[in-house]
Formats: C-alpha cells, sequence, structure tokens
C-alpha cells in the first residue's frame, strides 16, 4: 500500500521531468556547447526548474480532477436540460470569462500598449496604455466567446467543421489586406495566445462532453475543433478593433 502510494506521487513528478528534458537538453547543449560558455546564475536556474517541474505536476493534476470533469459535466447537465439558450450563453460565458483571465493574453496586451505608445499610435500616458490594453484584452475575450459559441452550435447542428474555418481563414486574409499594419502582427498572436492554460481544459472538455452527450454524435469527430475557432476570431475580431481606434 505504501509504495503504491508513494508511486502514484512519484509518477506524475517524473512524468513532468521527462517532458521538461528536452527543452533542458537544448538549452544546456547551444550554451555549453555552442556558446561554449558557463550557464549564468545556475543555482537560480536549478531551482527555477524544480518549480516548474512541481507545478507542472500540480497543474496537470488540477486539470484531471478539477477543469475536465466539470467541463464534462456541465456539458451534461445542459444537453439532458434540453435549453438550446442557455447552452450557448454559458458556451459564450465560459470562452469569455476563459480568456479574460488568460495570464499570456494579459501579459500581450500589456506589451502591445507599451509599443503603441512608443510608436505615436496613441498617446504615451498610462491612462491611454491601459485604455489600449484594455480594450484589445475584452475584444479577444469577446471573440473568444463568438468562437465558442458557434463551435457549439456546430456540435448541435452537426455541421462540418471545415467549411467554417475555410471560411473564417478567407475571411482573416480579406480583413488583411484593410487593416491598419500595425495591428496585423498583434491581431495574428492574439489567436495563439487565447488558447492557453486556463482556456483549452475546460474548452476542451465541454466540447467532448457535449458530443457525448447528444444522440448521432461522436466526440471524436464532433467534441474536438472549438479550439480551432478559438485561434481564428481573435485574428479577425482584433484587425476590427484596429480599424475603429485608427
Amino acid at each position: 500500500m505504501l509504495n503504491r502510494r508513494l508511486w502514484s506521487i512519484l509518477r506524475p513528478l517524473l512524468s513532468s521531468m521527462r517532458d521538461l528534458l528536452p527543452i533542458v537538453l537544448v538549452v544546456g547543449f547551444f550554451q555549453l556547447v555552442v556558446l561554449q560558455q558557463p550557464i549564468p546564475n545556475f543555482g537560480q536556474i536549478l531551482m527555477g526548474v524544480v518549480l516548474v517541474v512541481f507545478g507542472l505536476t500540480f497543474f496537470i493534476k488540477g486539470l484531471e480532477m478539477g477543469l475536465f470533469p466539470i467541463g464534462e459535466s456541465m456539458a451534461y447537465a445542459f444537453a439532458s436540460k434540453g435549453s438550446i439558450f442557455w447552452l450557448l450563453l454559458f458556451a459564450f460565458s465560459l470562452g469569455f470569462g476563459t480568456t479574460v483571465a488568460e495570464p499570456a493574453l494579459i501579459a500581450v496586451a500589456k506589451e502591445a500598449a507599451v509599443v503603441a505608445a512608443e510608436s505615436g499610435m496613441i498617446e504615451n500616458s498610462p491612462v491611454a496604455k491601459a485604455s489600449y490594453a484594455s480594450g484589445l484584452r475584452y475584444t479577444v475575450a469577446l471573440s473568444v466567446g463568438f468562437a465558442i459559441l458557434l463551435g457549439v452550435f456546430r456540435i448541435i447542428k452537426g455541421w462540418p467543421i471545415h467549411y467554417l474555418i475555410i471560411g473564417g481563414y478567407i475571411g482573416v486574409v480579406v480583413m488583411t489586406m484593410f487593416a491598419p499594419v500595425e495591428i496585423i502582427g498583434i491581431a495574428y498572436d492574439s489567436g495563439g495566445v487565447t488558447t492557453s492554460t486556463i482556456t483549452v481544459p475546460l474548452v476542451t472538455a465541454l466540447g467532448v462532453g457535449l458530443a457525448s452527450s447528444i444522440r448521432g454524435r461522436n466526440p471524436m469527430v464532433d467534441g474536438f475543433g472549438l479550439i480551432a475557432f478559438a485561434s481564428l476570431t481573435p485574428m479577425i475580431f482584433v484587425m476590427a478593433y484596429g480599424m475603429v481606434i485608427s
């Protein structure tokens, strides 16, 4: 019993160490072999790696224990309730709420505001930069909320995902030709930062749980794809945001 309990604790830690090992080997190879320089602040970096291992272990365990089950159970509950309105409202709120809290989006929005102020796009003042960052952040959050709503509606109706994705990227290409050049790169990056630590687990669990609970839907075919919408729509919304503020 003791050995089994000890192994249940060590197995996630070993798994996290295995996942981080390639990164450590790449950094160590280029630092020691290519650059031929000692690793600076080795003790501090080693402590950081240890903290990352423990953090990644607890994060994955938390996903398995909390976020995935609650996403699937709520999808089942809404499907059994039979109310499309409340299901779509929940999907929009989930996409909006998780994106607003996304640490990567907060960091990118702040950095974009600083660069916009330095380049003269906006006034170089704390108020203007905060307003720009907030506007960008909430625009992305609205786009992800709309994306999850659209993805859930697709699962309900059984629409093929590739038609929606192709149409969306055609819209991205068209808007790229008209959007201000200063916002295009930020718009493209916004599609990536939305699919991060908070959004992905809950949205994936929602899609799989919903597809599993609707008769005639295949969780493998219909349950996945919500993250693709969450990566696509921010590009369109942020370019539209750039057109408005410019």
